[in-house]
C-alpha cells in the first residue's frame, strides 16, 4: 500500500520534505533570512510545533497551502520529514486559506496581502466579490478595496514599497494616481535636507497628509468648474462620458471617501476635453472672439487676444463708488462674448470689449490726464519695484526657514509657532483659551498676555502641539462659522462631537434640577388671630 495515499478528507501525518512543493499562489514572497536562521534553529531543538497545511496533488506529491515558511527553515535546518495536516481542497479554497492565514500574521507585507486579494478576485469559480472578500476576511470593503488598488502600482513605487522607502498610507495614495503619474508624485513624498553640510542633501520621507495636498493641489481637478458638458460622450470619443468614467473620485467612493468634491484623477484627459470643447464652441460659432488670459505675446498670426488687446467686463456689481466708475464695471455697445482659448479658465465664456477707440472703456484723455498718468505710472512701477523686491526677500527668507524645519516639530518650533498665534488673538479669547489651562490673574495689574507667555514656556512638547491646535482652530473660527469649524476638526481628530453635546446638556440639567432642589420650602405665612377682648371689670 502507497503510504502517500489519502484516505480521508483530512488527515495528519509526517511527511518526507521531499514529497511537498511550495504553492504558486501562496501570497506571502518575501522571507527575511535572519529570521529563517533563527527558525530553523528552533526546529533542531524543539520541532516543528505547528503542522503544514498541504493538499494531494498527486499521487507522490502534496502541495503546501500554508506554512512555507517553515517548510524552508526545515530545510535549512535539514530535517528529514515535518507534521502536516492533509486536507483536500479546490483552488479557491487553497487560496482563501493562504490568505485568511498571512492576514492573522503581523509580519505580512501590504502587496503581498493585496496580491492576495487580487487573485480572489480573478478567481472564475467561486466568483467574488469586493464586499464578499471583506466579509469572508474580516475587513471592510473599503480597506480590500484600497489593498486590490496596490496591485496598480508603479514597479518603480512597488520596488520603493518593498525598500519600505515609503509607507503605506503613501502606497495607497499613489495607487489612487494614474501609472503616469505615481513616479511624479513619489518624488512629492520627499524633501531634501542640506543642513548636513556635506555635498548630497539627505531624503527624507514626508507626512502622508504632505502627499495628500500635493495630490488635491496638482492633480485632481473638480469636475463641477469643468467648462465642458460632463456628460457628453463624443467630446473625446475615445474618453467616453466623465459621469461614467472610472477615474473619476465619485466613480469610486471606497476608493475616494476622503475626497469632498468630485475630481478627475487624470489631468491629461481633462485638458484634452477642454480644448475639444474649445474647439467645437470655436467651430459652431467662427466669429466668436477668442481671447487669453496668460501673460505674454500671443503667436504671429494667432486668432487669441492677449491680455492687452481686450477689457474683461466684470459679471458681478460694483459694492462701492469707486467700482462703479471704473471701466471693467461698465458695458457699451461694442460688448461681446468671448472664449478664453489659451490660460487659465480656459473653455470660459466671458464678456469683453475689444474695440480699441471704445469711449467707454478707452476714453480720450487730455494733455494733462496723459501727464498725470504718466507720473502715476512712474510712481506705480516705482512701488511695484520696491514691492517686488521686497515680496521676493520675504518669500526666499522663508523658503530657508522651512527649510531649517524639521520634519517632526520640536519643542522650539512649537513653542516659537504657538507664541506667534497667540499673540495675534484678542485679549477675550486669550483669556479664554488661558482660563482653559488654568491660568488667571492674580490681581488687576497682572499682564494675561505675559503670564500665558510664562506658561508657554514651562509647558511640555505635548502640551504645546494641543495649544498649537486649539488656537488655530480659535483663528479660524474668527473668520469662518465657528460650529463648522470645530466639527471639522472634531472630524481630523475623530471627536464625538454628538457625544460631548448630549453630556453637556445632560450636566446642565443636573446643575438646574440640583439649583431647584437647593432652594428652601415657601413658609405658610400663619394667620394672625385677633386677642380674646378682655372682659369689663364688676362695678
Amino acid at each position: 500500500m502507497n503510504t502517500t495515499t489519502v484516505a480521508n478528507a483530512t488527515e495528519y501525518r509526517n511527511l518526507p520534505l521531499a514529497l511537498l512543493t511550495e504553492s504558486k499562489t501562496n501570497p506571502r514572497r518575501t522571507f527575511e533570512n535572519d529570521s529563517l536562521k533563527e527558525l530553523a534553529e528552533s526546529i533542531r531543538t524543539q520541532g516543528i510545533l505547528s503542522p503544514l497545511l498541504v493538499r494531494p496533488v498527486s499521487e507522490q506529491g502534496f502541495e503546501i497551502v500554508f506554512g512555507a515558511r517553515r517548510y524552508r527553515a526545515a530545510q535549512m535546518a535539514e530535517a528529514a520529514t515535518v507534521p502536516v495536516r492533509i486536507k483536500n481542497l479546490t483552488d479557491a479554497e487553497a487560496l482563501e486559506a493562504q490568505l485568511i492565514e498571512n492576514l492573522q500574521r503581523r509580519d505580512v507585507h501590504p502587496m503581498e496581502e493585496a496580491n492576495g486579494f487580487r487573485a480572489l478576485l480573478n478567481l472564475e469559480e467561486p466568483k467574488y466579490s469586493v464586499e464578499q472578500i471583506a466579509a469572508r476576511t474580516g475587513k471592510s470593503p473599503a480597506y480590500v478595496a484600497g489593498r486590490l488598488k496596490l496591485t496598480e502600482l508603479a514597479p518603480v513605487v512597488v520596488e520603493a514599497f518593498y525598500r519600505e522607502d515609503i509607507g503605506v498610507g503613501h502606497a495607497l495614495l499613489l495607487a489612487k494616481l494614474q501609472s503616469d503619474q505615481q513616479e511624479q508624485a513619489l518624488g512629492a513624498c520627499f524633501k531634501e535636507d542640506w543642513s548636513n553640510g556635506g555635498q548630497k542633501a539627505k531624503r527624507i520621507l514626508l507626512p502622508v497628509r504632505s502627499l495628500q495636498f500635493w495630490i488635491e493641489s496638482n492633480i485632481l481637478l473638480i469636475l463641477k468648474l469643468a467648462p465642458f458638458d460632463k456628460r457628453d460622450t463624443q467630446l473625446v470619443p475615445a474618453a467616453g462620458s466623465c459621469v461614467d468614467c472610472p477615474k473619476r473620485t465619485g466613480h469610486n467612493k471606497l476608493l475616494f471617501a476622503d475626497v469632498r468634491q468630485d475630481a478627475c484623477t487624470d489631468p491629461n484627459c481633462y485638458h484634452a476635453k477642454v480644448d475639444a470643447h474649445v474647439a467645437k464652441t470655436v467651430a459652431a460659432k467662427p466669429k466668436l472672439v477668442q481671447i487669453s488670459t496668460a501673460y505674454g505675446q500671443q503667436q504671429e498670426g494667432s486668432a487669441t487676444l492677449p491680455r492687452n488687446k481686450y477689457t474683461e467686463i466684470r459679471p458681478e456689481k460694483p459694492t462701492t463708488k469707486e467700482e462703479a466708475v471704473r471701466p471693467e464695471f461698465k458695458t457699451c455697445k461694442y460688448t461681446t462674448e468671448a472664449i478664453v482659448s489659451d490660460g487659465i479658465d480656459k473653455g470660459e465664456i466671458r464678456k469683453v470689449c475689444t474695440e480699441a477707440n471704445c469711449p467707454v472703456h478707452h476714453p480720450k484723455k487730455r494733455p494733462q490726464q496723459i501727464a498725470d498718468d504718466t507720473k502715476w505710472k512712474a510712481e506705480q512701477e516705482k512701488q511695484r519695484k520696491e514691492t517686488a523686491i521686497a515680496n521676493t526677500t520675504g518669500i526666499r527668507i522663508l523658503a530657508a526657514i522651512t527649510a531649517a524645519v524639521p520634519v517632526r516639530l520640536m519643542k522650539r518650533d512649537l513653542l516659537f509657532v504657538v507664541e506667534r498665534l497667540a499673540s495675534l488673538l484678542d485679549e477675550n479669547r486669550l483669556v479664554v483659551i488661558a482660563r482653559q489651562h488654568g491660568i488667571k490673574k492674580a490681581k488687576d495689574s497682572d499682564s494675561i498676555g505675559k503670564l500665558f507667555t510664562a506658561y508657554l514656556r514651562r509647558a511640555e512638547e505635548s502640551a504645546l502641539g494641543g495649544l498649537l491646535v486649539e488656537i488655530t482652530i480659535l483663528h479660524a473660527a474668527m473668520r469662518q462659522n465657528a460650529t463648522q469649524v470645530l466639527r471639522d476638526a472634531a472630524t481630523a481628530y475623530k471627536v464625538d462631537v454628538d457625544a460631548i453635546g448630549l453630556k453637556v446638556k445632560q450636566e446642565f440639567t443636573a446643575k438646574e434640577k440640583a439649583k431647584l432642589s437647593k432652594k428652601p420650602p415657601t413658609k405658610a405665612i400663619a394667620k394672625v388671630q385677633p386677642k380674646p377682648a378682655k372682659k369689663a371689670k364688676a362695678a
